[in-house]
């Protein structure tokens, strides 16, 4: 029997506790982290590789959506499922389109929290009854002139003037995809020169003025 490692992100202690005791009772979930928000997660999922993250949205410091993001670019192997009392479906599409793989309620029964991790630990996707309606009456438009968060993050370097190599050592992450966010951010904003680029930063808030 496969261990699957899951790491819990949730500001509340009371629903680790929760997860804790209710997925303790699976031979095959290993919890290897406890975190309570965005920024923890991020370094500590860095140290416990885990197969799958159940992620509350909201948070401090850094909400679960942004945090997603980050993770699935950071972390290619990981997975992240999302487990929040919101059903609604700005929440849902901007979870998925962020990356994760699955979507399920707070008041999810158990052994469905369990199945929904083993789903995604295995490269499918589990959505909540509720949440999957919620997919089918709005379908998720996948559209391209949305900076993402972490594009608009690197966008926030560019215009502070770091060069691509800069960047990556920043964000420890490649050059090569430090320069890919380059270009999509490019493409996107439909802007070429680094002076558009950083007038762009400024009107959006990302920079000083």
């Amino acid at each position: 029997m496969q261990t699957i490692k899951v790491m819990l992100v949730d500001d509340h202690p009371m629903v680790q506790d929760g997860l804790v005791a209710c997925l303790s009772y699976y031979e095959d979930i290993e919890i290897v982290g406890r975190c309570n928000d965005g920024p923890e997660a991020l370094n500590k999922a860095k140290e416990c590789l885990p197969d799958v993250i159940l992620m509350d949205i909201s948070m401090p410091s850094m909400n679960g959506l942004d945090a997603t993001e980050v993770l699935i670019e950071s972390l290619k192997t990981t997975k992240v499922l999302i487990f929040s009392m919101h059903e609604n479906a700005e929440f849902v599409k901007t979870a998925v389109q962020a990356g994760a793989s699955g979507y399920i309620l707070k008041d999810t029964n158990s052994e469905e929290v369990y199945q929904a991790i083993k789903a995604v630990a295995n490269g499918k996707s589990h959505f909540s009854s509720s949440i999957a309606k919620v997919l089918l009456e709005k379908p998720i438009e996948q559209t391209n002139d949305r900076l993402t968060t972490r594009e608009q993050m690197i966008l926030s370097y560019i215009a502070k003037g770091q060069s691509s190599k800069e960047i990556a050592k920043s964000l420890d992450i490649s050059f090569r995809t430090v320069e890919a966010h380059r270009r999509n951010i490019k493409s996107k904003l439909q802007i070429e020169s680094l002076a558009e680029l950083v007038r762009y930063a400024v009107n959006q808030g990302l920079v000083a003025n």
